[in-house]
């Protein structure tokens, strides 16, 4: 069970210590080019991903729940391992990037993909923002 005392701490996610902020133990900024891309920005490009995959797969494959995921899985596949961002990183201005700055590459972004598409992975995230997904890949998400 539960005590009410942890459930306020649960409900409102890591909690970061007074002047530390997303992407500090990164060594990356706090604000600007090349800082840790915050939750807006980035369901912002999860939906503008999703409503592209939806009407893609509703105008070529009959749009049934499990072609959208599909149609959107290999759009993350293979834009993020190949250019580091998918359509809707790139329009909230945001990429994917290696811990070490390199490109992703398909590997990496298949791993990624895959625990995205689970779901669960990318809402349990750490104090510098990095879902299950990016941590299992070794990846960030970082403003343009």
């Amino acid at each position: 069970m539960i005590d009410r005392r942890d459930l306020g701490s649960w409900i409102s996610g890591p909690q970061l210590a007074e002047g530390d902020f997303p992407g500090r133990r990164l060594g990356m900024p706090r604000t600007g080019p090349g800082s840790v891309g915050r939750t807006g920005r980035r369901v912002l490009g999860l939906c503008i991903d999703w409503a592209a995959s939806y009407a893609i797969a509703a105008a070529f494959l009959g749009g049934s729940q499990l072609t959208i995921l599909a149609v959107f899985a290999v759009e993350q596949v293979l834009l993020v391992g190949l250019v580091g961002h998918g359509l809707g990183h790139r329009l909230a201005g945001l990429t994917v990037r290696r811990l070490d700055g390199g490109p992703v590459g398909v590997p990496r972004a298949a791993l990624r993909t895959l625990l995205l598409c689970l779901v669960i992975p990318a809402v349990v995230f750490d104090p510098d923002q990095r879902g299950v997904h990016d941590k299992a890949a070794g990846t960030v998400v970082v403003r343009l």
